[in-house]
């Protein structure tokens, strides 16, 4: 059997830390989405504290083609209220709620292997 690596042209997260994400090279110190949907380059997201979160957060992936949402809420993992997500889950898209290191890994693999997910990245600083 020939086995051959996931290739992607999804961006990726070379490194994290409690006060940046950086993909393709590129430094953010702001909650970002990260997404291997085409045409869907990196982009601020969200208010930056878990408290402000709201459904508007979640609503713009209702029809963004996502089959899976990773949320990374910060530090410690603490789950978004069930109402702002209702649109995701009238539409079968999955949301899988972490830390923020635990979904930049998650998004990696998931983003090599062709999936089409989206990695909302919360950074509290």
């Amino acid at each position: 059997m020939k086995l051959q690596p996931d290739q992607s042209n999804a961006p990726t997260i070379n490194a994290y830390d409690r006060a940046w994400i950086e993909v393709d090279g590129v430094r953010y110190a702001h909650s970002l989405s990260v997404s291997s949907l085409p045409q869907v380059a990196p982009a601020a997201w969200s208010t930056g504290h878990f408290e402000a979160l709201s459904d508007r957060d979640f609503s713009p992936w209702v029809d963004s083609g996502a089959e899976l949402i990773l949320f990374g809420s910060g530090h410690k993992i603490r789950f978004p209220k069930p109402a702002y997500l209702q649109g995701l889950m009238a539409q079968g898209i999955g949301l899988e709620t972490m830390d923020t290191a635990a979904a930049c890994r998650t998004y990696n693999i998931l983003a090599s292997e062709g999936r089409k997910v989206v990695a909302l990245l919360l950074l509290e600083v």
